[in-house]
């Protein structure tokens, strides 16, 4: 008599089977959804970096000089103790006069005025809002920086912009810039 073994999965490695099975699908479909919800994020960090150096350049283009813009001394004066009173920033006073704003005039005239500034949503200079930003957010601050240079640049002569920028997802991008005091140059 010829015995015959007989082929196919006992019910045990059939089970096994579909178990590792739906393992690998679900650690697939864990990787799939992480996959989708990233891909959206290269653009999201692109758009609040755009959107931070922008609020970058426009701080960095203000001027920084010994006086306020505002004062009449501004171009000629080499130390902050020549500034007229209303003028002088040679308290280290960091942060915007009295009525100063971003959006109407008196508007913004020098670096330090953007210490404190922030927005919940994002808006231009003239406070119109910007389609498509309404999930953004920005801030910035101002601080001397000279401690960052060498021995031969005093402690207030620089100041560190730091602009923040938070997206969607919570993705938020910072930046850092420099700006150094150029009295008494015209501004």
């Amino acid at each position: 008599m010829c015995s015959r073994r007989q082929a196919g999965f006992s019910l045990l490695e059939a089970v096994v089977f579909i178990v590792v099975l739906g393992i690998g699908i679900a650690g697939m479909a864990v990787l799939y959804n992480q996959l989708t919800v990233a891909s959206v994020d290269p653009l999201v960090r692109k758009q609040a970096l755009a959107i931070a150096n922008s609020l970058m350049e426009e701080i960095q283009l203000r001027p920084f000089t010994f006086c306020d813009p505002d004062d009449p001394l501004v171009y000629t004066e080499t130390l902050p103790t020549g500034c007229s009173a209303a003028g002088s920033r040679e308290s280290g006073v960091i942060g915007p006069e009295a009525g100063e704003t971003r959006y109407v005039d008196p508007r913004f005239d020098n670096v330090s005025d953007y210490n404190g500034f922030s927005m919940a949503s994002i808006v231009d200079a003239n406070n119109n809002g910007v389609a498509g930003l309404a999930g953004y957010s920005a801030s910035v601050t101002v601080a001397n920086a000279g401690g960052d240079f060498p021995a031969g640049i005093p402690a207030d002569a620089a100041l560190l912009v730091t602009v923040t920028v938070t997206g969607p997802a919570n993705v938020s991008v910072a930046l850092q810039g420099y700006r150094l005091r150029y009295a008494p140059n015209a501004p």
